[in-house]
């Protein structure tokens, strides 16, 4: 296992309500990722994963699209992965196998369908992400889901919608947010995370459920990695907390309305609606 006395001494000292920060989750990639060894850097690839998968939806809806170009690949790179997809040809390696796997995927749905591109890449982001062979950063992927679809399920049993279409992946606990009707969804006794969520989703104001959330994801964080002193996990929980600030700096109490009508948007449209009730 490799250890960075000197990059985490360094580490500023961060917290969720910081108005201003020194270092970027951009700045990460150019002051801290190139002291990393080749394995530590696949792990922390795994996290700009995210900004890539952006990316790659904006320009599978549109190739003249400009990407961000926050995450590991540029637009110019991703558009190469997916003319190679559309040709059935095979795509450079360094590209993870579930992008070639979704776009191939992308490319099989129907235009009505198109709505489902986004949830199925996440579930193939996080089902590659869930395997990596570090145990802290498999894990906290796992719970990152786990958050994101309980919080989702709970709100569609709010808002009285289909949970089968807001549910993201096909893990265990997927399955089972899917099918019980029981109040905790018969998954209390195994996360023990579940009630706080329970609590956070019956908030009304929803940046404050936001922050709850952000909060909770920060406990978790500071719980798994206490015995991670001077390894990746360590700069691996930097990054992400400069992520959860970096959107808190960004995101004001107007835009938190905003936030709740998009999301409620977002649901009603990944809910089908059966043919008969649409006459």
């Amino acid at each position: 296992m490799s250890t960075y006395y000197y990059l985490v001494a360094g580490l500023p000292d961060i917290a969720l309500d910081d108005g201003k920060l020194s270092c970027t989750v951009a700045g990460f990639k150019s002051d801290y990722y190139p002291h990393l060894t080749d394995a530590d850097k696949h792990l922390v690839d795994l996290f700009y994963l995210q900004f890539d998968n952006q990316d790659l939806l904006r320009l599978l809806k549109d190739k003249e699209a400009l990407a961000e170009g926050k995450g590991n690949f540029t637009g110019e790179e991703l558009l190469e992965l997916v003319e190679a997809v559309r040709n059935d040809d095979c795509p450079d390696k360094k590209f993870p196998p579930y992008m070639q796997r979704f776009v191939k995927a992308y490319f099989a749905l129907a235009p009505e369908e198109l709505y489902r591109a986004e949830d199925l890449l996440a579930a193939e982001y996080y089902r590659y992400a869930m395997q990596a062979k570090n145990a802290f950063v498999a894990a906290w992927f796992e719970f990152n889901l786990n958050v994101n679809n309980i919080l989702a399920a709970l709100a569609a049993r709010k808002y009285k919608l289909d949970l089968q279409g807001v549910i993201v992946g096909d893990t265990a606990v997927c399955e089972q947010l899917r099918s019980s009707n029981a109040r905790d969804f018969g998954l209390n006794e195994e996360l023990d995370y579940l009630e706080a969520l329970q609590r956070i989703s019956e908030m009304d104001e929803l940046v404050e459920r936001e922050k709850k959330t952000d909060l909770l994801k920060w406990k978790w964080l500071d719980d798994q990695s206490f015995f991670h002193y001077f390894t990746v996990e360590r700069l691996f929980v930097f990054l992400l907390r400069l992520e959860m600030i970096e959107r808190w700096i960004s995101l004001n109490k107007e835009s938190g309305s905003a936030l709740f009508r998009q999301l409620i948007q977002q649901l009603k449209e990944q809910v089908q609606i059966p043919e008969e009730f649409r006459k």
